[in-house]
């Protein structure tokens, strides 16, 4: 029990850091059109809601194909579980709910990087 623990707070953990390294890429590629939209009036939390939503969005794509595999691959591993079903929806609905969760905690700080971005940057650039 102990190793399935150790297991699933490493996959947690990448699932993390992932995420955290996905969308800081994105801000620093987008940084310049941050500092535009700031230039031209756009208050930090407009900002903070576009990188949220996208990351929202990327994370509910991930959730749904990562949903329809398992269902589909759950003949594969029907013979290992023990008192739980192959399709238990407190399990799914719990895990679904814990990565989006992640990848809410996991993308504040690019957002709030993204913010922070100075529109004298982005209009020197352009």
């Amino acid at each position: 029990m102990r190793c399935l623990a150790i297991f699933a707070g490493v996959a947690v953990l990448l699932a993390v850091v992932g995420i955290c390294g996905v969308m800081s890429y994105f801000v620093s590629e987008r940084r310049h059109e941050f500092g535009l939209r700031v230039a031209l009036g756009a208050v930090p939390a407009d900002v903070m809601r576009l990188v949220t939503t996208l990351g929202l969005k990327l994370t509910m794509i991930g959730v749904v194909l990562g949903v329809l595999l398992s269902l589909g691959l759950t003949r594969l591993i029907s013979d290992f579980l023990v008192g739980v079903k192959p399709t238990d929806p407190l399990t799914y609905s719990a895990v679904a709910v814990l990565l989006i969760l992640v990848a809410l905690v996991a993308g504040y700080i690019p957002a709030l990087r993204a913010t922070k971005v100075d529109p004298m940057v982005a209009l020197r650039y352009e």
